[in-house]
């Protein structure tokens, strides 16, 4: 029904920029809130930083650790969500998921998950 597909994930060294991208297909009516999550080894998923929906007022939120290095966008034409990361640390290594709620055409709001992209950083 909906997909989502992420690209960006790599190795870096610790202070350098990563941008994952990751783009929603599929029976789209309308997407609400885009976001990014992370899951470290060992350690609950947890959020990383959301986008709402323009009808919502389109504001963003980031998890404390990441506040002032990431920036969360979308590009509602298509359907794309990005995450630009500076100032990485070792502490941001993660897979990183990407998470939207999509109203299909045929069905009411429901969560649909990435598959994960991988983000190792080198101290």
């Amino acid at each position: 029904q909906v997909q989502l597909v992420e690209s960006g994930g790599g190795l870096v060294q610790a202070g350098g920029s990563l941008r994952l991208s990751c783009e929603a297909s599929g029976s789209i009516y309308t997407i609400n809130d885009m976001g990014w999550y992370r899951q470290a080894p060992g350690k609950q998923r947890e959020l990383v930083a959301v986008v709402r929906a323009i009808t919502s007022g389109g504001n963003t939120d980031y998890a404390d650790s990441v506040k002032g290095r990431f920036t969360i966008s979308r590009e509602n034409a298509k359907n794309a969500v990005y995450l630009q990361m500076s100032s990485l640390k070792p502490e941001d290594t993660a897979v990183y998921y990407c998470h939207a709620g999509v109203i299909g055409w045929a069905t009411s709001l429901s969560d649909y998950w990435g598959q994960g992209t991988q983000v190792t950083v080198s101290s």
